[in-house]
């Protein structure tokens, strides 16, 4: 018997016939979620999709130099950068890229690791319960960079002079949009702490015409001049090896060692210093792209790849594993029932990545096989209260499921869903608030990138870091990363994920691509922390279990959790809190009020999705962008 069939037969039949009428209904929610705010993008050649409109033209005017999709996701992801679009150039890249010449899916991991010098001891030290916000001391080595070198080598076809050159136009000067023109004058007490940053963001600071304002003016053109050095300094290395006789792929990794090993480096180390930063050259010179395999796994005839546990990715793999065997489709769509469902996979998935993750090329070894197998989501799906949410939901045990014996059982016993969210007194010179609000901290970072083209390649990135407020480092331009603070300094939270020189922190950053029959299928990403795979895991159900197209997915409204823990700032957590919209009826927020959620309803949940749509049968491809934001898509 299904569970879907357990839940209704332990119910009265009063109970079952409501049930079935809330379903009728919520199937009606669905078809109402037809219309869209922005029109299907349809494409026979290409398509790009990202973050910001300017972006999304650097991807088309690639294409039309004849680049393939990595070229024009790289431009994009050059161009999102140098706007400041929640990253910076010195932040971090995550992506996946679909090959057509050899089938596979490959993974780049383009993560920075701790420099020298940040232990659990120096934090500490400075009276701090995790690493700081931002600052310096918050910063891994750049990863985007190196990410973007990495996969125009290996898989492009342009050279690094053409991917940059929207980029390089940008730098000159562009017209800032209001929204990151209003973002930097927010941010204007935290950016004047650092020269360099001041001199970027707040270009009218010292101006005499009146006005209050720092940070520039809606519409005015935006001038990088440091970062327009930096980026013609990488065509310069790239051209210099051409002319010595290099070919394309070793012109642009000629390139990647200046930013990492020559001149430019020597400058971010020493900005980096001035400031009470701890990297050194020997980080950067000994930091690397790790090319490497997914995981994945097989959702009602549709195979999900995911990045592995150095970023949250898998916990949309072990959500998937545990929903498969639920009626889904016969809750109704976003009925109290379906959204009590969603919820508690999250839960269980979220709980085992807050324990469980960490980064794979430093020890320990986490237990991805078992979080991953078929026998571990049936053991967890039938630990699901499927009366009343659970505020107390733990990590599992995976390792029996994959023939081991867990080493941390004593930890696991010890673990809490809320950790401790305040820091410690004494620390002089740390910021000892957040800089945002909780909520916002939730949702900090990252934009998304998708591209395909007729040929078959298919791009799904979702880079981060570096968001303003941006310390920059030196006359660089480049806006440091931020991602020392998804560590933490107690293995009592999580033994897989406590901060050491040269280790990855486990990111929030989740691109995804998808198969259907060996062959291409959707490729979608998102906006926001760790709200991403909780948007992620309602869009791709949207397709598959309720027959919307792309746009009418990324458009869909969703539910937001707040019961993990956080990844960001005082890593906290909300056993219960749910955010719904008012397109979820009243009785559906009194029916989740009934089960014990503390149910908030906002206009418009969080969920700023971009991705594109296989269409085998006619050889075409369709492109959502979310109506929320910016996000924006160029087809062909």
């Amino acid at each position: 018997m299904s569970t879907r069939l357990l839940l209704l037969t332990s119910r009265p039949l009063y109970f079952v016939a409501v049930v079935c009428l809330l379903a009728a209904l919520s199937a009606t929610g669905a078809a109402e979620a037809q219309k869209t705010t922005k029109p299907v993008l349809h494409g026979k050649h290409w398509v790009a999709i990202t973050g910001k409109p300017l972006a999304a033209t650097a991807g088309a005017m690639t294409f039309t130099r004849g680049g393939n999709a990595v070229d024009a996701a790289c431009a994009m992801l050059a161009a999102t950068s140098t706007m400041w679009d929640t990253l910076g150039w010195g932040g971090e890249t995550q992506a996946l890229i679909y090959n057509p010449h050899t089938g596979k899916v490959k993974g780049i991991n383009a993560l920075g690791v701790a420099p020298t010098g940040a232990t659990a001891a120096f934090f500490r030290k400075q009276g701090m319960l995790y690493p700081p916000e931002y600052g310096p001391l918050a910063a891994v080595t750049p990863g985007t960079p190196g990410g973007l070198m990495v996969m125009l080598a290996e898989y492009g076809k342009l050279s690094l002079a053409d991917v940059l050159a929207p980029a390089i136009q940008m730098a000159e000067g562009y017209p800032i949009e209001k929204s990151q023109a209003d973002n930097m004058e927010r941010r204007k007490d935290v950016l004047t702490q650092w020269s360099y940053s001041t001199r970027v963001f707040l270009p009218h600071l010292q101006a005499d015409d009146g006005q209050k304002r720092a940070a520039p003016y809606p519409g005015e053109n935006f001038r990088q001049p440091d970062l327009l050095a930096t980026l013609q300094k990488l065509v310069k290395a790239e051209s210099k090896a051409l002319a010595d006789g290099k070919n394309r792929k070793d012109a642009i990794y000629a390139a990647y060692d200046r930013f990492y090993r020559g001149d430019i480096a020597e400058e971010i180390i020493r900005g980096s210093a001035e400031y009470g930063g701890l990297m050194t050259m020997a980080d950067l010179d000994g930091w690397q792209v790790h090319i490497e395999d997914p995981v994945s796994t097989n959702y009602k005839g549709v195979d999900v790849f995911k990045l592995t546990h150095w970023v949250q990715g898998p916990v949309l793999l072990q959500a998937l594993n545990v929903l498969e065997e639920i009626d889904l489709k016969s809750m109704g769509y976003n009925s109290a029932r379906y959204i009590h469902a969603l919820y508690q996979a999250m839960n269980l998935s979220f709980a085992d990545r807050d324990f469980y993750y960490g980064d794979p090329y430093m020890p320990p070894v986490e237990p991805i096989q078992g979080l991953l197998s078929e026998s571990y989501a049936e053991h967890r799906r039938g630990q699901i209260n499927w009366q009343r949410n659970d505020p107390g939901t733990k990590p599992g045990d995976p390792y029996p499921f994959q023939g081991d014996k867990n080493p941390y059982l004593d930890l696991l016993e010890k673990w809490t869903p809320i950790p401790p969210t305040a820091q410690a007194e004494g620390a002089e010179g740390f910021q000892q608030a957040s800089l945002i609000s909780d909520e916002e901290s939730f949702l900090a970072g990252t934009t998304s990138i998708q591209a395909a083209d007729a040929e078959g390649w298919v791009v799904s990135i979702t880079p981060s870091g570096g968001w303003i407020p941006a310390f920059i480092a030196g006359e660089t331009g480049i806006g440091m990363s931020q991602r020392m603070q998804s560590f933490v300094l107690d293995e009592a939270l999580n033994p897989f994920n406590v901060v050491h020189p040269g280790q990855r922190p486990r990111a929030t950053l989740t691109p995804s691509l998808a198969l259907k029959d060996g062959k291409p299928f959707m490729a979608f990403s998102v906006q926001g922390g760790d709200t991403q795979d909780q948007n992620l895991l309602q869009f791709f159900l949207n397709v598959v279990e309720f027959g919307m197209n792309v746009q009418q997915a990324v458009e869909a409204h969703n539910i937001t959790s707040y019961q993990m823990q956080s990844s960001f700032g005082a890593h906290q957590s909300e056993p219960g809190r749910i955010d719904v919209t008012n397109q979820v009826p009243s009785w559906v927020r009194d029916e989740l009020t009934r089960m014990g959620y503390d149910v908030d309803t906002v206009d418009r949940t969080y969920s700023p999705i971009t991705a594109i749509y296989f269409d085998s049968k006619n050889g075409t491809m369709w492109g959502g962008a979310s109506d929320y934001g910016e996000d924006y898509g160029v087809a062909w």
